[in-house]
């Protein structure tokens, strides 16, 4: 676990497995702006940064289409983040939370996602706003993202509805 996630107060730390379930594959590498944890924003729609997306040549057939798309779903994993937290303090709230309660990189399977828009495609580089990753990030996977499918207004996280 890398230094700069150190246990906070009133976070809790579990062993993790002695081996893991499944393999991945990285498609690409994700280009930012920042190359440190405390540079990084928050969340995706803390920055209007044109980040750049690699995709490896090997997956850039797949990319048929993607730019009919106004706006795609981006996974990545989140490779500097620790694995054992299952609960912990946000720097920003000061109140411990369970892991599952959270966005937090810091997880068992440091998976993300941003919901990004599109600005344009040139062979495997894919250049879009809505990022919140450091440089170098994994790329898992991309999704077109339907408004129809993915967006429920109505959705509430009780807890942070309550925060001060």
């Amino acid at each position: 676990m890398s230094n700069e996630f150190g246990v906070r107060e009133g976070e809790i730390a579990v062993d993790l497995p002695a081996k893991t379930d499944a393999g991945l594959y990285y498609i690409g590498r994700i280009r930012t702006p920042w190359k440190q944890r405390k540079d990084c924003p928050k969340n995706a729609r803390e920055s209007d940064a044109v980040c750049t997306v690699e995709l490896d040549e090997r997956w850039a057939d797949g990319l048929k289409d993607v730019a009919t798309c106004s706006h795609i779903i981006l996974l990545y994993w989140m490779d500097k983040s620790p694995r054992n937290l299952v609960r912990q303090v946000p720097g920003h709230y000061g109140v411990p939370h369970g892991t599952f309660a959270l966005r937090s990189p810091a997880r068992p399977n440091p998976i993300a996602m941003s919901v990004v828009k599109l600005l344009r495609i040139a062979g495997g580089t894919l250049s879009v706003v809505g990022l919140d990753c450091l440089d170098g990030t994994p790329l898992l996977d991309i999704k077109p993202y339907f408004a129809s499918t993915d967006s429920v207004p109505e959705a509430v996280v009780g807890w942070h509805k309550t925060k001060d």
